[in-house]
């Protein structure tokens, strides 16, 4: 078991001597985490609000192997746990680690897009967690849950100014009883960024083009974009509303409202390795690959700006996101059972257009995005105290979902005058469809066999129905020979599984758990409606299996020293079979959605935090992960541009393989561990002072899913740092927040970059250059926190 717990007091903790209680809500009750079999990260409010803990991408931080980038395209992000993970380029594939926020499943991957503030909890639980998750959360489970309305008034204001994206933030939370059975909560944040976290040094670049009706070479220029990237711009507009009317009922109603602008889609996209040897790519030789935070965004050329539909009529890249949800929970408490039941319905659309990762003065490539997901779900689940020695839960659960995925594309040097109006520089439209429900029926029994020795037994049961729809609906005549149009490809899936969990818990004394068990998990197969289909597509191309996991864990959690020091450890083995993988070959510019065989992640996990009670306010906390991931069994694509004599020497369906087996997985560290602690302590005049920082290294890892060497990132340190300032009577803090003192430069997933690598299968292939989807360079936050 790894249990980090890097914070102060929190308002759901119970202080008892040295180091708190920490309570999670892992098996849909409140416990304390050391009687739970789960292996968690616990984040307090505190913590959260000490390290401005805003995204998913800050999140991770908090957790030694869990990793977490930023896409705009397909799926929109990827998000990596123990070395299991699924690339962003399909947006059909959901992640193998689960977003949860008050209880309800997010699977889309845009959802990074969206700030976090305001919050009560933040659990990270590791490995398979599918009794009590639901689908998808085979790697793990990201659990947040936001504040609830106070029972006194409450006004909180704080601003902020990070120095780096020169970014100006504002929130303000209003909290209180607004009757005797009603109270409310109302949460705002915004923020604006002047600048960016990386440069864009894309310069104007001419490109000719042909226009296959007249024969005629027309010139057209590249502007660069321009500016620090970024650039975003967000709100967040949150409401609660909490309804008492009795002791034994309450419905507490949650409203959001979120929008996020950025001034490009790939603005953390930087070259960082070159596949021909040079150092600079093969699209642009005046690009160079290399560890900077810089990146080479410009806009489409003139002329084909503004021609696609949903682009700019300047042709500039951005990426736009608005979403809003409407979650009800509705409990009652019987005299030995409680109901609850979680209405929601969510909407959010994504839009983006790129005008090219690199610039270039031979092609382009310039494509936009629009997808709008909706879903409701409900969750209703009744928990029974039976007797003394017997607990039951069971439960149901629904989904029903609707995404509309449109994409459109323009591939200089080509365009057509014969075609109407922007037709003539429009190389395809492409919408598609992916319609989804899923039921799914949940249960566990937990039986103390004696007192201290607790038996707990579960199963879910999954089935999904899934309709998918995929069409070129235009393509210019030219390219028709390379991209079909208005060949439809189609298919109705079905999918069901039973996903059992059984595990054994021993509380040796007050201070001392053992625990071993088998857990089970499930993430939907489905339809990767982001595939572009060539002459050579079939349906089989663009479906995907379901990716089941199976593994055994074995822990214990203790806690010594009257409680000042907590030893926690957990050794895992899961097997993972037909782990979802997605490739864009950058050659034959196809996406090739794909199962791999077999994956085994085997490890071992230990942490241990510590409070002495010679130094009050001191809390120290480490944690040292050792994890192996890797494929058993995978024949699996080629990377483009690899060579026979690198590995491409067999088949992958009707193209180009390579055998994976015994190679690791993406982003799949063997060693990661942090270091931290905070110290707070009076310093008079009502002041105190709270220092903090953590440290967290990573072993190297490959950033491909396919083995490509160029895609390793070597191993890092990055360090977080905190000072905070504040009165007594918590009324006003000053803090200065620090991420990546270091300026570490570092990137949690790759892609290759369009055009580039060649000849692949051959003796004189080419590697194609790689695209870091990098993390952020060094920040310095300035805030200042008011509390009425």
């Amino acid at each position: 078991m790894l249990a980090q717990v890097e914070g102060e007091a929190s308002a759901r903790a119970t202080e008892i001597q040295g180091l708190e209680e920490v309570i999670i809500t892992a098996r849909k009750q409140t416990e304390s985490l050391q009687d739970v079999p789960v292996s968690a990260v616990v984040l307090s409010e505190s913590e959260i609000d000490r390290r401005n803990l805003t995204s998913l991408e800050r999140i991770a931080g908090s957790s030694p192997e869990l990793f977490v980038a930023r896409s705009s395209n397909g799926s929109g992000a990827v998000i990596t746990m123990r070395g299991i993970g699924s690339q962003s380029t399909s947006i059909g594939i959901e992640q193998s680690t689960a977003v949860v926020v008050d209880g309800v499943y997010y699977g889309s991957g845009f959802f990074l897009n969206e700030a976090l503030f305001d919050l009560d909890t933040i659990e990270i639980l590791k490995g398979p967690q599918a009794l009590f998750f639901g689908k998808n959360a085979t790697a793990g489970v990201i659990s947040v849950t936001t504040k609830s309305p106070s029972e006194e008034f409450e006004l909180n204001t704080r601003v902020g100014y990070e120095t780096t994206a020169e970014e100006v933030s504002a929130e303000v939370i209003v909290s209180g009883p607004i009757s005797d059975t009603w109270s409310g909560r109302l949460a705002l944040r915004a923020s604006d960024m002047a600048d960016g976290y990386f440069d864009n040094l894309a310069i104007a670049t001419p490109i000719t083009s042909f226009d296959v009706a007249t024969g005629d070479l027309i010139e057209h220029v590249q502007q660069p974009h321009g500016g620090g990237m970024p650039g975003t711009s967000e709100r967040t507009l949150r409401g609660t509303l909490l309804w008492e009317p009795t002791d034994r009922f309450f419905a507490n109603i949650k409203a959001t409202l979120s929008s996020r602008e950025d001034d490009s889609n790939a603005w953390n996209m930087a070259p960082v390795a070159c596949g021909n040897g040079t150092g600079f790519t093969q699209v642009n030789p005046e690009v160079p690959c290399r560890e900077e935070f810089d990146v080479y965004v410009p806009n489409a050329p003139d002329g084909f700006a503004g021609a696609l539909p949903g682009m700019k009529e300047d042709g500039s890249s951005f990426n736009d996101y608005e979403a809003w949800s409407l979650t009800a929970i509705l409990e009652y408490a019987l005299e030995s059972a409680t109901i609850t039941s979680i209405f929601n319905y969510n909407s959010s659309q994504n839009r983006w257009g790129l005008g090219q990762n690199v610039h270039s003065p031979t092609s382009f490539i310039a494509a936009t995005q629009d997808s709008q997901l909706d879903v409701f779900s409900n969750e209703t689940r009744v928990a029974w105290d039976v007797s003394d020695s017997v607990d039951i839960l069971v439960g149901a659960y629904y989904q029903n979902s609707k995404r509309d995925h449109d994409q459109a594309a323009a591939f200089a040097p080509i365009e057509d005058s014969s075609q109407p109006g922007d037709l003539r520089y429009t190389s395809y439209i492409k919408p598609s469809t992916v319609d989804g429900e899923t039921l799914s029926l949940f249960g566990q029994v937990k039986w103390k066999i004696v007192p201290d020795l607790e038996l707990a037994v579960g199963a879910r049961y999954i089935h999904e129905d899934n309709e998918g729809f995929v069409v070129q609906s235009f393509v210019l005549p030219a390219l028709q020979g390379l991209f079909p149009q208005d060949l439809p490809l189609s298919a109705d899936q079905s999918f069901s599984e039973t996903t059992p969990e059984v595990t054994l818990t021993y509380f040796l004394n007050d201070n001392v758990t053992l625990y071993g068990g088998y857990k089970s998990a499930y993430k939907s197969g489905g339809f990767s409606a982001s595939a572009l289909i060539v002459a050579a597509t079939t349906i089989d191309d663009v479906l995907f299996d379901p990716e089941t996991a199976d593994g055994f864990m074995f822990g214990v959690k203790s806690t010594w020293l009257n409680n000042q020091l907590r030893v926690n450890a957990e050794m895992y083995r899961t097997e993972y079979k037909d782990l979802q993988v997605d490739f864009f070959n950058s050659d034959t510019f196809q996406f090739i959605t794909t199962n791999a065989g077999k994956a085994l992640v085997e490890g071992v996990e230990v942490n241990v935090d510590y409070a002495p009670a010679q130094v009050p306010g001191l809390i120290l906390n480490g944690a040292v992960v050792y994890n192996d991931a890797t494929y058993e069994d995978f024949i699996a694509p080629c990377y483009t541009g690899q060579s026979i004599a690198a590995g491409c020497n067999t088949t992958f369906g009707a193209g180009k393989g390579q055998d994976l087996s015994g190679s690791p997985t993406a982003v799949a560290p063997k060693w990661t561990s942090s270091i931290g602690g905070v110290y707070s302590f009076d310093i008079g005049s009502g002041l105190e002072l709270t220092l903090g920082s953590t440290i967290r290294y990573s072993d190297d890892y490959l950033g491909s899913n396919f083995g490509s060497p160029l895609s390793r990132q070597d191993s890092y340190f990055n360090v977080d740092a905190s000072v905070r300032l504040s009165k007594l009577d918590s009324s006003w803090e000053l803090s200065l927040v620090a991420r990546n003192l270091t300026n570490s430069f570092h990137f949690s997933s790759v892609l290759d970059l369009p055009n580039s690598g060649t000849g692949t299968g051959t003796d004189s292939a080419v590697p194609a250059d790689v695209i870091g989807l990098v993390d952020a360079p060094r920040t310095f936050l300035l805030q200042l926190s008011n509390r009425f």
